[in-house]
């Protein structure tokens, strides 16, 4: 099957509505109908601003970029997009088509 593949950046403890911004979107997708998404936690990186984002040990409540990712078809992920323009929101993303399946065939 082809799709979008569409992952968003955003800190760990960046807040939308009250809630961690990757559990509000991750939400948003299973309320929008999606049948998967996934949030990973990175151990380092830095974004736009230039600043570098690690755990060490004298900095436990390191603000890490998490990473949260969707395979969709066209239409989910335009219509995701476009919701997620409605809620002004900051984000960074990258969205590229796929091809995907399950197994066994």
């Amino acid at each position: 099957m082809q799709g979008i593949f569409l992952k968003f950046f955003v800190g760990e403890y960046r807040e939308h509505g009250g809630i961690l911004l990757y559990e509000w979107l991750l939400e948003r997708a299973k309320k929008c109908g999606f049948r998967g998404g996934t949030a990973i936690r990175a151990i380092a990186g830095f974004g736009r601003h230039g600043i570098l984002h690690e755990e060490t040990f004298l900095e436990l409540a390191a603000d890490l970029p998490v990473e949260v990712s969707f395979v969709l078809n066209e239409e989910e992920a335009k219509r995701f997009l476009e919701l997620l323009q409605a809620e002004n929101l900051d984000l960074f993303y990258v969205k590229f088509p796929v091809e995907y399946g399950f197994l066994p065939a």
